[in-house]
């Protein structure tokens, strides 16, 4: 089970997914720098702000804890190529949530401060950009195990 290529490519998936929580997704710069972060809402932002941030505070441990079960699913291939496609695009919902809830502050800082306003991609965006990368490596190996046993079973 941990001797299997995709099992360490899912737990690094895993790592990245719970370390995206502690790291700030987006940093915007004013006369203050304010911080994107999941759970953290910027006071008048708006309510798709904050449901982004929410979003993506839940999506990103979900995401994590599915990669973890999928290390154990190494018997049942089909349901294990199933959850990294689920987990692919549980990670098309982290970004974008993030990326809209990042668009929303943007907006709100420049009603508020005027054009000023300077923004820049903070280290929680950074560490999921591997995950779709990794996950891709993860279904190549199911598919090679899969191949694998077939020819297994036709001798």
């Amino acid at each position: 089970m941990l001797a299997r290529m995709q099992s360490l490519y899912l737990f690094i998936a895993a790592l990245l997914a719970f370390s995206s929580l502690f790291f700030p997704f987006w940093y915007f710069i004013t006369e203050t720098e304010y911080l994107l972060k999941d759970f953290s809402p910027l006071a008048g932002t708006g309510s798709i702000h904050v449901f982004g941030l929410y979003v993506s505070g839940i999506v990103s441990p979900v995401t994590g804890l599915l990669s973890i079960v999928a290390v154990f699913l190494y018997k049942n291939r089909a349901l294990q190529s199933k959850l990294i496609v689920v987990l692919i695009l549980l990670f098309l919902v982290d970004i974008l949530s993030g990326l809209t809830a990042a668009h929303f502050m943007n907006e709100h800082l420049r009603q508020s401060f005027g054009p000023g306003v300077e923004h820049l991609p903070g280290a929680g965006f950074f560490v999921l950009l591997p995950e779709p990368l990794l996950f891709w490596l993860a279904m190549k190996g199911v598919k090679k195990d899969e191949k694998i046993a077939s020819a297994y079973k036709r001798l």
